[in-house]
Parts: C-alpha cells; sequence; structure tokens
C-alpha cells in the first residue's frame, strides 16, 4: 500500500500552475475562442463620417427572439436563447455544454450627433448589422472659398 500525502510532490510547481491560471483570468489577450470578459454576443463597433455601424454575432439565434432599441443616445440589443439539451427526466448525459443559453443584453453609448430615425437592422447567417446613421447637420460638408 503507498502513502499519499496531502500535498503535491513539486509545491512549486503546483503554485506556478496557480499563479498562471490566476494571470489567465485577468489576462487583456484574448484565446483563440475570445475572452469572457467582453460579455456575450461579442460585437465589434465602428464609425465614419456617414454612420455607426455595429456588428453583434449571434449565430443560431432567431431574428425575431433579438430586441434592438435606441433611447436617449444609447443602443440596447438583448435576446434569449432557449436550451437545445435534453430535459432532467430523459436519460441522457450531457458530457460537454459550451453554447451560449439563456438570456443577454449588450448596450453601448452612441454619439451625439447620430438620427436615431433612419436605424437599420439586418440579420443574415449568424450576424446583425446595425447601421445607425449620423445627421446630415454633423457630416462634413466641403466649403468652396469665393
Amino acid at each position: 500500500m503507498a502513502f499519499r500525502t496531502a500535498f503535491p510532490r513539486d509545491v512549486f510547481g503546483e503554485l506556478d500552475r496557480l499563479q498562471r491560471e490566476l494571470w489567465q483570468s485577468f489576462d487583456a489577450n484574448p484565446g483563440i475562442r475570445g475572452s469572457a470578459r467582453g460579455g456575450f454576443p461579442p460585437i465589434n463597433v465602428g464609425s465614419s463620417e456617414r454612420a455607426v455601424e455595429i456588428y453583434v454575432f449571434v449565430p443560431g439565434f432567431d431574428p425575431a427572439a433579438l430586441e434592438v432599441q435606441i433611447e436617449k443616445g444609447v443602443l440596447t440589443i438583448s435576446g434569449e436563447r432557449k436550451s437545445d439539451l435534453p430535459d432532467g427526466d430523459m436519460k441522457a448525459a450531457v458530457h460537454i455544454a459550451e453554447r451560449f443559453e439563456g438570456s443577454f443584453r449588450r448596450v453601448v453609448s452612441l454619439p451625439d450627433d447620430i438620427d436615431s430615425t433612419g436605424v437599420k437592422a439586418t440579420y443574415r447567417d449568424g450576424l446583425l448589422h446595425i447601421s445607425v446613421p449620423r445627421r446630415e447637420a454633423a457630416q462634413p460638408r466641403r466649403i468652396t472659398v469665393q
């Protein structure tokens, strides 16, 4: 019968592993799967002279389950994905469940020069694209010198 202690043989190796795990939780450089710190769903926001463009990555969602609202310069995107896992009363085991399920809500502050009446939202192939135009008065224009 082999004797086992409560402590690992390589205490410093174990401390090194714990330190790596701690640093990974605060790491600013996400891995291949992204970072949980940013939230779900992942979004990209960009702007041009004419519009603010928001891309929301929501694969597998029904477009009717997504809600987009603008109020006082704040864009809110929310939705819900129902679980597709077997119910608890079925005799099936789930070994890995990585797909997001449940409700989400993302909020984006928009610049002051947007025109909330011309907002367009389209959903295609798991990508929700929201285009928020800027007001005409805010867009740059060339003035001729006489």
